[in-house]
This record gives C-alpha cells, structure tokens and sequence, in this order.
C-alpha cells in the first residue's frame, strides 16, 4: 500500500512477556459495554507470539491420507471447557454470533496502485463477520461457542480438503502486509479504522497461521476498538480456526490453547481415537 509513512505499530508492552491484550468481551454493537480503545506502542517488525500454554501435547500418528473426517469426529473434535481452562462457559447460540464493528465497505482509495489488496481486505472483513476463514466445509464440519463474561471464544473444525486449506492458510498469512491498515465505512456511515498484525502460533497441526485484526470506531458516539484474535491450522484434509477477542481486546493464552488442544483431539480423531475429555494427560 502507498500510504503516508507513520511509525511502526504494535499492541499493549504486555507483548514483552507474550500477551497481546488485555482479556476480550465481544459485543453486537451495544455501547453499553464499550470501552476506550486498547493503548498501541512501537515495536519491532517482528511477529507478535501467540503464548503457548506451559504443556507439551503428546504427539500422535499421523492422521491415514485417506481417512475422513465425518460428522460423529467432527463433534468429537470440538474443544472443551477444560481444554482452555479459565473461566469459559459453552454458549448455545455461537452459530448465530455476529458483530456488527465488522460490516464495512472498504475504503479501496486507501490502496492505490493496489486494488487486488483492497478486495483481500474486504474478505477479510466479510470472512470474520460470516465466520468463514476457512472458506466452506465440504464434507462434515462442527462448532462451538465459549464465554467468560463479555469474551466471547468460537470454535470450528471441519473437512475442507488439503489444497483448500493450504490456499486459506496462504491468503491468511498474506493478510498483514496486504491490509495492514486500511479504512471501512460502517453502515451507518462512521469511518473505521482496521489495522491487521501477524502474529505466531506454537506448533500445532500439520500448517498453521494466526494474526490480531483491531477495528476502531464509534458506538453510539463512545469510541470502540473490537479486537479478535484469529488462529488457523490443518491436520491432513482437516482444518480449524479459532476467532476469539471483543471490545476489551483478547485474550492470547486462550486462543493458544484453543489451537493447541483443538489440533490434538483432531488428530486423534483421524487417527480413529476417542478424544480424551481431560487435556491434563498434556500436562
């Protein structure tokens, strides 16, 4: 992008010690639990680390190439509370959230000469609001909502082939010098400002990518920053991702964790075993 110069930027000096905010409460746009924006630094040009929690998974065979994953797996694969710990609660309606800090029409003048950049951008924005990182499932797929106060944690795993995901997880990583920072006009006309940090995972599934997207704007005149933490990866032919984060920013030990223990139930489950429901054998 071809914009003025500005310093480079990073998220709270809790990244020091590998936690990028401060722990997230999502919102549908009520400004009742708005708050100021998260601080923002410099930092240098490197990834932000997604903290790894202090276990090491076992590893286990690798999934069969030619092993599906089907509807009972794909349940069977989903998280658990005592996977990520903390104080997260399933939720009954994750499949209907949606968030509206992230409708926007981007603002395609931000980008110049690069137009194609401008397009990523908006699928970005649209993949976050629809919950479709991943593109579309093409075999059995689950999901699952998590939430500790006003944080809101989603879950998803599903059948989307190998050379679908390594092209998602492509365009994922591409995201952070693509938009970097851009501008979106809401539908009630407010301008927003969306910045998109690279950010790393531990090691988890078989290719993984992970990154920060921050939308600043307005709610009903308060300013608002929405932050959601976002981590993908594949196993075989199968896939995760991870959204996680709010207006208060997000918590990254818990996105971690969700990648983690999420890769290591779907291993298990393609390499046809039950998953356990108590990660402490990880510990």
């Amino acid at each position: 992008m071809n914009r003025p110069s500005r310093p480079v930027r990073v998220l709270a000096s809790a990244l020091a010690a590998g936690t990028l905010l401060t722990t997230a409460a999502c919102s549908d746009g009520g400004a009742s639990d708005a708050v100021s924006a998260s601080p923002m630094v410099e930092q240098s040009p490197d990834r932000s680390p997604i903290k790894s929690p202090d276990r090491t998974p076992t590893k286990s065979p690798s999934p069969s190439a030619t092993r599906t994953l089907t509807g009972a797996g794909a349940k069977a694969a989903l998280i658990t509370e005592a996977d990520i710990e903390d104080n997260w609660t399933k939720a009954n309606n994750a499949a209907s959230w949606r968030n509206q800090m992230l409708v926007g029409k981007v603002d395609v003048a931000d980008f110049l000469d690069a137009k194609t950049n401008a397009a990523d951008c908006q699928k970005l924005l649209d993949s976050l609001y629809s919950d479709s990182l991943l593109g579309r499932a093409t075999g059995a797929s689950a999901l699952k909502g998590f939430t500790a106060g006003d944080a809101r944690l989603l879950y998803q795993v599903g059948d989307y082939g190998r050379a679908s995901l390594d092209k998602s997880l492509a365009w994922i990583k591409s995201l952070p010098q693509k938009c970097d920072q851009f501008t979106a006009t809401g539908s009630d006309g407010g301008k927003r400002t969306v910045q998109v940090v690279g950010a790393s995972l531990p090691k988890t599934g078989d290719a993984q990518q992970a990154l920060t997207v921050m939308v600043q704007g307005t709610t009903d005149g308060n300013p608002t920053t929405l932050t959601v933490d976002v981590a993908a990866l594949r196993v075989g032919a199968s896939g995760a991702v991870v959204t996680n984060g709010g207006l208060s920013g997000a918590d990254h030990d818990s996105t971690a964790r969700a990648a983690q223990q999420g890769a290591q139930r779907l291993r298990d489950v393609l390499a046809g075993k039950t998953p356990s429901p108590d990660p402490s054998e990880f510990d």
